[in-house]
Order: structure tokens, then sequence, then C-alpha cells
């Protein structure tokens, strides 16, 4: 059996084709080929290598899209969530920002955030205004709500595994497990709806509302429920055998997975394309700009877009 492993990108030293390695011309031909087969695809409009936009960050992470297609994201290590408009201009949209991680926006514009510096759910209003979803659920705070998911219908899933933060004061999870959250439209408490994963991270469901993705990062897999009418979780299936960061969806269904790079599945699990992204994590994704064909990367220190030929499916 033939076993092709390629990396895409200019920090990409080397290639194998059946476990034999290859170098000078074969190498050059081999990424060559990968960037073809990238094309093939038709979801990239150009090369598919990331474009670096600024790398002046210390960890980013949770890209969300705005009506208009401007993306903002998080660099939670020095508490500021930054924005990037449409002319491809960076600005601090807020500091402190309550450690926000994983961002949504929800119908009204508001800008949902994972905040773990006091393990809440926060929701922003366009004048920043803050409003706490979640702070602690009866008797025990959560373990630090990582990424987050807004319905259609207004209810929100997130993720709340447990990594330890520098700048808190407890050392050990209050909660008996990591798991999933939903929360109903104007509640204040959160119901688990998934309890089997080893630490469930990123998260993100379909534009009709049917179908929610969830990656198990500590387990490598990602799986796909349907979901009930009251938040319910059913019909677990294995997506895939890997793991992921943040991720997301485009127009026609396809799976966007983070971690080492971005690794894209169509709907049936199919293997699309892999990109190569220069730092040492990936840790989130988006689709954003004005007609949504912009892929908006959070990578370790800096941030990255690749022009596409398909929308976000958000």
């Amino acid at each position: 059996m033939r076993t092709t492993w390629i990396r895409i990108g200019r920090w990409s030293l080397l290639a194998a084709v059946g476990g034999v390695l290859l170098t000078g011309a074969a190498r050059a031909h081999a990424r060559r080929r990968a960037k073809e087969q990238a094309q093939d695809t038709g979801l990239f409009a150009g090369s598919p290598t990331p474009q670096l936009v600024a790398r002046q960050f210390t960890f980013t992470e949770g890209p969300a899209v705005d009506k208009a297609g401007n993306v903002y994201f998080t660099d939670q290590p020095n508490n500021q969530i930054w924005k990037y408009d449409l002319r491809g201009q960076l600005s601090v949209f807020m500091d402190p920002a309550g450690r926000a991680n994983g961002m949504y926006f929800d119908a009204k514009g508001n800008l949902i955030a994972c905040a773990d510096e006091k393990n809440q759910l926060w929701s922003i209003a366009p004048d920043k205004k803050v409003t706490v979803l979640v702070d602690q659920p009866p008797g025990h705070r959560l373990n630090g709500p990582n990424d987050v998911w807004v319905a259609p219908g207004g209810g929100m899933y997130f993720t709340d595994p447990y990594y330890q933060r520098d700048y808190w004061q407890h050392t050990a999870p209050e909660q008996p497990g990591q798991y999933v959250y939903y929360l109903a439209p104007g509640q204040h408490q959160p119901t688990v709806v998934e309890t089997t994963l080893k630490k469930p991270n990123g998260i993100i469901g379909t534009r009709d509302g049917k179908t929610l993705y969830v990656a198990d990062i500590e387990g490598d897999k990602t799986y796909r429920y349907q979901l009930g009418p009251t938040g319910a979780l059913a019909g677990r299936q294995l997506f895939v055998e890997q793991g992921s960061d943040g991720m997301t969806l485009d127009e026609r269904g396809n799976v966007y997975l983070t971690g080492k790079g971005v690794t894209v599945y169509s709907p049936a699990g199919e293997r699309l394309a892999h990109l190569d992204v220069p730092e040492e994590w990936t840790g989130n994704i988006c689709f954003g700009g004005k007609d949504r064909k912009t892929l908006f990367i959070t990578a370790s220190k800096g941030v990255y877009v690749v022009p596409m030929r398909v929308r976000g499916g958000q």
C-alpha cells in the first residue's frame, strides 16, 4: 500500500512516499504535487500556504466573525481581545478581557466568550458591556470554559476541560469530570450533555442546528452528534481519529480541525487537505471577510489568513 505524507509550506523540510525519504528535486516535486492536490479540492483560491498577518502576540485563540465579517480573537496570556477588520487592520477591542479563550457571536451581535479568569461564560455587547451568563453551577466552579458555539435558537454549547492557569489560586478542579454543557436561552444554569470524553475542547455546529461536532483533544478523536429540541445530544458517532483545539465548517459541510496545522475533512470524514502553519501550535480557526472567503487562523504567537473559494458555514 502506497502512503504519502506531505507537508505544505516553506517551513517543511521533507516528505516520504512509501516510507522512502525524499530530498532535493524529489522533495520539491512532492511539495508542488501537494499544492496541486490542495487546489484540486476546489477549496483554495491560490496558494494554500497560510499568509502571516502579524506575529506580535503571546498565544492567540478564539477567532469569531461578526455579521460584517470582522474577526475578533484573543491573546489570552495578555488578557486581550483583538479585532481584525475588513481593511486588514488590527486593533485592541478589549483590555482586560476576562482571560477570554474561545468565542462566538450570537444573533444579536453579542460576543460570547469563554472567560476562564473566573471560569465564567460572558456575553460582551458591542459597547463592551459584559453580562455574566454562567458563573458557578450549584456547589462548584467550572473547570474553565474553553470553546463555545451558539445554536440558531440561541442555546449555547460549551466545553469545559481543565487546564491549570497560573492566574488561578486553586490548583485542582472542583467538577467531577470534564464535560460538555448546554445553556438554554434565558437560563443561567447550564446542563451537562456529554460526560464520556477525556478532555473536550473544540466545538462547532451546523447552520441548520441539527449537528454538533466536539473534539476530544486528549482522546485524539472528534465526534458528531444529533441535536435534540431541548439541547440534548443523541446519536454519537466517531467522525475522525483526530482531536482538535478549535474548529470550523465551510458551506459544503467540510470540517476544519486544528493542532499541528489545519486538516480539512469532508462531511463523510475523508481527509481533503492539510495546511502547515509555521508555529508550534494552531489553536483555532474561522472564516472571515465580507464574503466569508478568508480562512483566519490563530496559531501560537501569530495570526494567518488563507484566501478561499468556499465560504464559511456559519
